[in-house]
């Protein structure tokens, strides 16, 4: 059981610095709304890992072969990425009133950004897919022992949590050096990061099924 949670804390610390939309967004989070804010958004994406993590486990191989049958999925997870980060992009905010906003204290819907941040990883296909082959190759060295799974992805997910913290911390240490233009541009880099990201979902729906075959994907894990 030690082994497992030796195993477990490297790769939970490696997943937390894995690029991605929810990676930004939290960083965003953190800078712009304050350390509680982003907690709330990091718990909600937590959460939709936890229920990833559940599906595979319980799925496992027909699921990814289910997920490589309906390309669709990644349209659709893809298009509302895309469109999301294209009115982040898109949205106009004048620095100075971005600095009243960023000088006065003002109440942060906490509810809203769970969701945001359970909504933002749930509807990325790939976020499954990725579970799906961390327990393919896991699980024989768990023995396929539920207990010892457990223990492994529940190790997993809190180093994963408390990289994010340190994250979150580090990242409210840089609000006092931006500068509301800063900040402005940021967002418009995060609005152009989750459209890339959506458009690589969407990419992944028009391939060839042959290229989605869960076979090929568990070999390519492997290696």
């Amino acid at each position: 059981m030690l082994d497992d949670i030796q195993a477990a804390i490297p790769l939970g610390f490696l997943l937390a610095f894995m690029i991605g939309p929810v990676f930004f967004v939290l960083i965003e989070t953190s800078v712009t709304k304050g350390f509680r804010a982003a907690v709330a958004f990091d718990a909600g994406v937590i959460i939709a890992d936890i229920i990833f993590i559940g599906l595979a486990y319980f799925s496992s191989f027909q699921l990814l072969e289910n997920l490589s049958n309906q390309p669709g999925l990644y349209v659709f997870g893809g298009t509302i990425l895309a469109v999301y980060g294209l009115i982040i992009f898109l949205k106009k905010t004048n620095p100075t009133d971005l600095k009243a906003q960023l000088s006065k204290s003002f109440k942060v819907n906490y509810i809203e950004l769970f969701i945001k941040g359970f909504l933002l990883n749930f509807i990325n296909v790939g976020v499954l897919i990725f579970w799906l082959g961390i327990i393919i190759v896991t699980g024989p060295s768990l023995e396929n022992d539920i207990n010892r799974f457990y223990v492994f992805f529940g190790s997993l997910i809190l180093a994963y949590f408390i990289t994010d913290l340190f994250k979150i911390v580090l990242a409210k240490q840089l609000k006092k050096q931006l500068t509301p233009v800063i900040i402005l541009k940021i967002k418009k880099l995060l609005g152009i990061i989750l459209i890339i990201c959506g458009l690589v979902l969407i990419t992944k729906g028009f391939l060839p099924k042959d290229q989605l075959n869960p076979q090929t994907i568990i070999e390519e894990i492997r290696e």
